[in-house]
């Protein structure tokens, strides 16, 4: 089960919690009893393996681009 993160937008009290993916969202904050709970979302890191992924990796200016010279 996945672990989210929290924080309350009224006291600030952040917390995580494991729910799972049928859960819902919690809403009440469990410090100040409010309604202003939301989730936190953080930064993904993405690695690139492989070719293809960059400009210098494209494919060559002698490609098939239809015209030919005579």
């Amino acid at each position: 089960m996945p672990v989210y993160a929290y924080e309350c937008k009224s006291c600030h009290h952040a917390f995580d919690i494991r729910q799972s993916f049928d859960d819902e969202a919690l809403t009440r904050c469990p410090a100040c009893g409010e309604q202003t709970l939301r989730k936190k979302f953080g930064t993904v890191g993405v690695t690139f393996h492989g070719s293809g992924f960059y400009s210098t990796d494209s494919r060559g200016s002698s490609s098939s681009s239809g015209s030919s010279q005579d």
